[in-house]
């Protein structure tokens, strides 16, 4: 019965995204949805398919969460995909000609009023004294019984007549509405602006489909459709909103061909693994150099000690790159009121001070997870091994450098590969301490001296005003593609401290 009713759940789950998929007609969606439920639906009613019931939940989640992303990344990659080119054609179209509408110039005002209809909207208004009703789909129509005040319509029949404060809640659908005014196109559409008076509008531009180009019906010029997913005239007049169409490699070198970006992004890219490569050599050494420390049977209170550098590591690390942020603030911050008597050092404001702050706040963060970890690999470390070397006359420096360390760098090696990796995309470092900046001046995207590359995508695809996703997704794929070379490259080279 648990069996029956979690199958139940999960194909009433699966039906309901098929049948949304087909009222987008998004077929892709629907096919993979149709295959994955035929699948689970198989593998959990056969008795053949044991294994599959423990497999298909992770396969699932697996290519939702990281196949399909990684796959959609690179697709956008190669598109324009961005404010302005975010949908198809046909939308693009209707989009343009519903932006570019023009007020009929000696038009009468008509007293309006939204109303509703099974959560439809529509426009009521008020000519020559009757009441016409009608929609965005459905042209205005006279009907019987409408109650006016004035010039005010108070009732409509089957019809409900919204409030101000109902008009205000749905302001941008009231705003959108167009209403035919009859079923000739070329007669215009009722529009309002304030929910009380509408006026009426005609389209500026023409689409002509068997040309497909968009002409203006007032001084004729023609816009054609170009490869870069807009119509353009002749002399380079652009209508807006696009539509996505494929770029080929453009995005990838976007950031090399354009002068303003060139130079940010070498030094994002240089500053990237500077910081990767600093933070791992810096907290492993503190991290190492403490556990050793504190793994002398000699020192007293080795446990209360051990416990208070942990401290750092137990507190969310995007919490603490906040507290920092304070505690460095120019004016105000502790670390000048306090420590330098009132100074003004700028540590977030200045490009060197920045990335030594976020070097610094890093090594806070991050030394005692190395702390922790080379203290396991430090007690796994045989004893038995470190007394023969020094019955041989072998010092401690001679000790750490010649059996300690490569015996600790077995275990922690890939360790440190992943923390390479983790601070090559350590966002939340970046985003809560420094924001990026200080900002570089002229660049076409908001980008600062101590952004690194994924904080790059970021500010690419969220925070420059023009998102732009097609280069936020080839940047994307260079991050994962050096990230993978460099792990692959550590990895390999891990293999030989196998044969101590």
């Amino acid at each position: 019965m648990a069996k029956l009713l979690l199958m139940a759940a999960a194909n009433a789950v699966g039906l309901y995204g098929i049948l949304s998929a087909w009222s987008v007609q998004s077929w892709g969606v629907l096919i993979l949805l149709a295959v994955a439920l035929a699948v689970v639906d198989w593998v959990y009613y056969s008795r053949r398919a044991i294994p599959g019931k423990y497999l298909v939940p992770g396969l699932v989640f697996l290519f939702v969460y990281q196949i399909f992303a990684m796959a959609y990344t690179g697709y956008v990659a190669f598109t324009n995909y961005g404010d302005g080119h975010n949908s198809t054609k046909s939308d693009a179209i209707e989009q343009v000609l519903a932006q570019n509408e023009r007020r009929v110039e000696g038009s009468a005002a008509y007293p309006l009023a939204v109303v509703a209809q099974d959560g439809e909207l529509g426009l009521a208004i008020v000519d020559d004294g009757s009441v016409e009703v009608g929609t965005a789909d459905q042209p205005l129509e006279a009907v019987e019984g409408a109650s006016v005040d004035g010039s005010r319509i108070t009732a409509v029949p089957d019809w409900t007549v919204l409030e101000l404060s109902s008009i205000a809640e749905r302001q941008s659908e009231v705003v959108a509405l167009r209403v035919p005014v009859s079923d000739d196109v070329g007669s215009g559409s009722i529009r309002t602006q304030d929910g009380a008076t509408g006026y009426v509008y005609r389209p500026a531009l023409t689409y002509d489909e068997s040309s497909d180009t968009m002409v203006d019906t007032q001084d004729g010029t023609v816009y054609a459709p170009d490869e870069a997913g807009n119509f353009v005239s002749d002399d380079g007049q652009v209508l807006t909103p696009g539509w996505r169409v494929t770029v080929g490699l453009d995005n990838f070198g976007a950031l090399f061909t354009d002068s303003r970006m060139s130079g940010p992004f070498l030094e994002i890219f240089t500053w990237t693994f500077v910081l990767a490569g600093l933070s791992v050599a810096t907290t492993f050494a503190l991290g190492i150099f403490l556990a050793v420390t504190f793994n002398d049977p000699r020192l007293r209170g080795r446990k209360m000690y051990r416990s208070l550098l942990i401290l750092p590591y137990a507190f969310p690390g995007f919490l603490s790159a906040l507290v920092w942020r304070g505690m460095l603030n120019e004016r105000f911050g502790w670390v000048n009121e306090v420590l330098l008597g009132g100074a003004e050092v700028p540590w977030l404001n200045d490009a060197l001070l920045a990335k030594v702050s976020v070097l610094l706040v890093n090594l806070w963060l991050g030394f005692p997870y190395m702390f922790l970890i080379c203290t396991g690999a430090l007690q796994a470390v045989p004893s038995d091994m470190v007394e023969a070397a020094r019955i041989d006359g072998a010092g401690r420096l001679q000790v750490f450098r010649h059996l300690t360390l490569p015996l600790i760098m077995v275990a922690v090696s890939p360790l440190l590969i992943a923390s390479f990796a983790f601070n090559f995309n350590n966002f939340a470092l970046i985003y809560m301490l420094t924001g990026g900046g200080p900002n570089f001046v002229g660049t076409p995207y908001v980008v600062g001296h101590t952004d690194i590359l994924i904080s790059m995508v970021y500010s690419v695809a969220f925070e420059s005003g023009s998102k732009q996703y097609g280069v936020a997704s080839a940047l994307s794929i260079l991050i994962f593609v050096m990230v993978g070379l460099i792990s692959w490259f550590g990895f390999r080279r891990t293999r030989q401290l196998e044969e101590i």
